[in-house]
């Protein structure tokens, strides 16, 4: 595991890939069977004569709208960030590199279908193209894409690598040879991240047509708006995660999928009994040892003198690689991060045409993190928790390390899709998921944690998800206008629970005599009359976020007596029923003083502090308060708001802007004409001389949707530009 360091004087930024006539040539003829249409939001509608030609268009339509994005979603799956950023990134690329292995996305390129590897081509061809044609973009590393790179990163979720609960500082202190690190991390406000998905049947809507309801929640920015059509039955519309070939989250004519993270144990740790015999690594295994397996990993990283290259002697066993040491036990990893089929089925899924397509896609068992929400042309709404789930003995922890020693604890293949978590039409018409548990996924009408093994759901319950429950419940018959109004819903159930407890704490035990009484008395009366609504206008929604934020780690950190898996909604309920009125008034004395030190008072309406802004193309945001920029009513989904917006201040700022949550909204109602309507966070293109780059903004800021231009002929109404690749 020892490093070595070779210091080599040249420059990180290395010269422009040459491309051959012949590549030149391909390319040219290939845009010719392109269009690409801007409309007047900026959004590409790409128009392709085969499903491979729609993806060259779209690979370089990214690249036009935001190519420093598209780029950097490959050089972190490749594991070579640090050569961009510095040695501060070698330990996140060194996991990188352990977990998913170039050589196995070179072998399943090579091994691919036909028509897989024709659109893998294209993806390379067409960022290709797009680097020929715009000399003036330089790459901070990648100067030519190669057609396996997709394969690296099956799965269009912002968060879909797994290392079940081992981080990267765990990894650092195991192959740097330093000591362990004991620290506290500090809770940003939305340490939860993650998505809403809704589904409507026809029983509960006016038209008697389905409904979708898709609003991802990722960091801003992260995924534009496209829409590809093809003449071989392509025609899907949506979300795509720069740099990848496939409408993540979106619909065709037929059906709409949107993807929620899910807490599906699809990952597991093991205890390795490793010890040294004739100065080889070996592990225990049935009682006989086995060599351990090592791999020298070599990372280059940037340094002022040039690049810096770390040889690292990663160890891996049969389950996989060796990533931790904890309490003297080491640890590996088991976990599918990369998978063919997970690319199959992101690109079969555009194309199916009814639910008997998409379940089949669900058949390759792809999906590494997400669950599926679903409705279609057809009047089906359906929920699938998780996707490729490992088979398991029940009589193992699997939320813990687990004895790797022993045959008995290796995975029995993978559950078939009727054995996972899923409801499909359920009575009550109506389907929800917030990265909670699926037990509540359809009310009362949800299937029963009885009935599944403990590793199949572990996903607790959050805010969000009780207030989606809530919010589904009161209308039956539901437009698209009372979809979006209800995703929009402004009541923070969080602080339903927590803010009442803090005015019974106040009533208690704060008298008038008391100094604390005059300090606190005001802050009291304006949280006492208000009714957990979010609003621009609202002073009670500073008060309560800003005092939030100030008792969240105490919150996440209570122990619920008897259940130590307990869930964000059970700890907030528990602190609040037994929290000490220091914990609670004093956090709330804090945030009076810290916004009169900031804004010389503290009753302060929240769109006064919590803004948007977008004025810098830079992947790490840049803000200002000199600047302009926009009030937004919305708050965090911690406190369980659906529409999050995640904000905070940053080094020089004392005001909040947002960095995360409502990203790709789109409600679409499916039927014998698709409709559908749509918001992005901000706008289409990541350049900042782009009337797209924040056209949207003030939209987003107030929720106000766009028609989405499905069809051909509404396309050709609204028409920016029209252009072939290249032009």
């Amino acid at each position: 595991m020892r490093k070595i360091f070779f210091f080599l004087l040249v420059p990180v930024t290395v010269f422009s890939q040459s491309f051959s006539k012949e590549e030149i040539s391909r390319w040219e003829t290939q845009a010719k069977n392109v269009t690409i249409i801007r409309d007047n939001w900026g959004i590409p509608h790409i128009y392709g004569k085969t499903d491979a030609d729609a993806v060259f268009g779209l690979m370089y339509a990214q690249c036009e709208d935001d190519f420093k994005r598209v780029e950097m979603n490959y050089i972190e799956k490749l594991g070579r960030m640090a050569e961009v950023k510095g040695v501060s990134s070698l330990y996140d690329d060194l996991l990188i590199r352990m977990i998913i292995d170039s050589a196995d996305a070179v072998k399943d390129y090579n091994n691919s279908p036909a028509w897989l590897k024709k659109l893998c081509n294209s993806f390379a061809d067409g960022i290709n193209y797009y680097l020929y044609k715009n000399t003036i973009t330089k790459p901070a590393l990648l100067n030519r894409f190669k057609p396996w790179y997709p394969l690296l990163w099956t799965d269009g979720s912002i968060g879909a690598i797994s290392t079940a609960d081992i981080s990267v500082n765990e990894l650092k202190n195991f192959y740097s040879g330093e000591p362990p690190v004991s620290f506290v991390k500090e809770p940003e406000e939305d340490i939860l991240t993650g998505s809403n998905g809704f589904a409507f049947s026809p029983k509960i809507t006016e038209s008697g047509n389905a409904i979708l309801y898709i609003n991802p929640h990722v960091t801003f920015y992260f995924r534009p708006e496209v829409h590809m059509v093809s003449e071989e039955g392509l025609n899907a519309y949506g979300a795509v995660t720069w740099g990848q070939f496939f409408v993540y989250q979106g619909f065709n004519e037929y059906c709409g999928w949107m993807h929620t993270s899910s807490a599906v144990d699809a990952a597991d740790t093991y205890i390795e009994k490793i010890s040294k015999k004739d100065k080889k690594w070996v592990y225990q295994y049935d009682g006989k040892s086995k060599l351990v397996i090592q791999k020298r990993i070599s990372i280059k990283a940037k340094k002022e003198t040039g690049i810096e290259t770390t040889n690292i002697n990663a160890l891996f066993t049969q389950h996989g690689a060796i990533m931790a040491k904890r309490n003297g036990q080491w640890l590996s990893v088991k976990a599918d991060n990369r998978i063919m089929n997970g690319l199959m089925q992101c690109w079969q899924r555009t194309k199916a045409k009814n639910f008997s397509d998409f379940k089949k896609t669900l058949d390759l068992k792809g999906n590494i993190s997400n669950n599926t929400v679903y409705a279609d042309a057809e009047g089906n709404i359906a929920y699938w928790h998780g996707n490729r789930i490992p088979k398991r003995d029940t009589k193992y922890d699997w939320s813990k390390a687990v004895d790797g020693s022993i045959s008995a604890t290796e995975w029995n293949g993978y559950h078939s899709i009727n054995e996972t978590v899923h409801s499909i039409n359920p009575p009550n018409g109506w389907l929800q998921n917030c990265n909670s548990t699926p037990f509540t996924v359809a009310g009362a009408n949800s299937p029963k944690k009885e009935n599944y093994p403990g590793y199949m759901a572990p996903d607790g319950e959050n805010f969000r998800g009780i207030n989606a429950v809530r919010v589904l419940s009161e209308e039956n018959k539901y437009t698209i206008d009372k979809v979006i109004k209800a995703g929009y819903d402004k009541r923070l159930s969080a602080f339903e629970i927590l803010v009442p407890s803090l005015i019974s704490s106040f009533d208690k035990n704060v008298h008038g005599n008391d100094t604390l009484y005059n300090k606190l008395y005001e802050a009291i009366s304006v949280l006492r009359k208000w009714d957990f609504r979010c609003g621009e206008n609202s002073i009670a929604t500073t008060l309560a976020v800003e005092w939030g934020q100030k008792i969240l780690l105490s919150i996440f950190k209570t122990k619920v007596v008897d259940d130590e898996e307990a869930d964000q909604v059970d700890k907030a309920k528990y602190f609040a029923a037994n929290a000490k009125p220091e914990e609670l008034l004093q956090p709330l004395l804090a945030t009076i003083n810290d916004l009169k030190n900031k804004f010389g008072r503290w009753q302060i309406e929240w769109g006064d502090i919590n803004r948007f802004q977008r004025i810098s193309s830079d992947i790490d945001n840049k803000f200002d308060d000199s600047k302009p920029s926009i009030p937004v009513g919305f708050v965090s989904s911690t406190w369980g708001m659906l529409p999050s917006y995640t904000s905070r201040s940053f080094p020089g700022t004392k005001k909040r802007y947002g960095v995360n949550g409502n990203s790709f909204i789109c409600a679409v109602e499916f039927g014998k004409r698709i409709k559908a309507r749509s918001l992005l966070a901000g706008g289409e293109s990541g350049k900042e001389n782009s009337k797209h780059f924040f056209d949207q903004g003030s939209m987003y800021s107030q929720g106000q949707f766009k028609d989405v231009l499905f069809y051909k002929e509404d396309v050709m109404k609204s028409v920016e530009k029209m252009y072939h690749p290249g032009e």
